[in-house]
């Protein structure tokens, strides 16, 4: 996976490639998929979601640059927000490069299925249950936020909620195609460059595609 999927195709950092290799990937699926763990593609995981495809996960802790952001602020925790929790992979990825992880999730019974995923690898991960598109304001602010799932638009919360030279990744557009897109602030207003075409699951909440749907 790492040599074929991740540095084939363009993942340098280091970091994320050393731990995306040591991960067991096959822990954070249903039993019935765990012979396609390493498959280079988004694999179901129950209640409508998804375990992100491998690249797409190295791909936005990639641009988060949470080394870059360590070195301009010495001495300050490198804290990340993941909103989506999902499997608990991607949270896992970023815990175990060395982010100080809040991973915020709507449904409570895939949350907690991750929080016991990740305990039992020893991975120290905050696990809260709410509406994502809200951030988790409590923890803020973020060096990085990754968002696994799409909106219509970037959530104010979560530019909010983001420290100064922090970085914010995210799917933004319609369901069925969206835009891989990075945000950042810079003086004093919001930047964005895409990243090239992706489909993730709706992000459901007061700031997502489904705003009725708060939770």
């Amino acid at each position: 996976m790492v040599e074929e999927q991740l540095a084939a195709r363009g993942i340098g950092d280091p970091a994320v490639l050393r731990v995306m290799g040591a991960l067991p990937r096959e822990r954070f699926l249903p039993p019935e998929m765990e012979e396609n763990a390493y498959d280079d593609t988004a694999l179901p995981i129950g209640h409508g979601q998804t375990i992100s495809q491998p690249w797409i996960v190295a791909r936005m802790t990639e641009v988060l640059d949470l080394p870059g952001w360590a070195v301009r602020h010495p001495g300050r925790p490198v804290a990340v927000l993941d909103v989506g929790t999902g499997s608990g992979y991607q949270a896992a990825v970023l815990a175990a490069i060395g982010a100080r992880v809040t991973s915020i999730e709507r449904d409570p019974e895939l949350a907690e299925r991750a929080a016991r995923t990740l305990a039992s690898l020893g991975l120290s991960v905050r696990s809260v249950v709410g509406d994502g598109s809200l951030g988790y304001p409590p923890d803020a602010p973020y060096a990085g936020i990754v968002v696994a799932a799409a909106g219509p638009a970037i959530p104010p919360p979560l530019v909010e909620q983001l420290a100064p030279g922090g970085r914010l990744v995210l799917p933004v557009g319609p369901p069925g195609y969206q835009e891989l897109t990075v945000a950042w602030r810079e003086d004093g207003e919001l930047r964005t460059r895409t990243l090239g075409g992706c489909t993730f699951v709706p992000l459901v909440g007061r700031h997502g595609t489904d705003p009725g749907r708060e939770g």
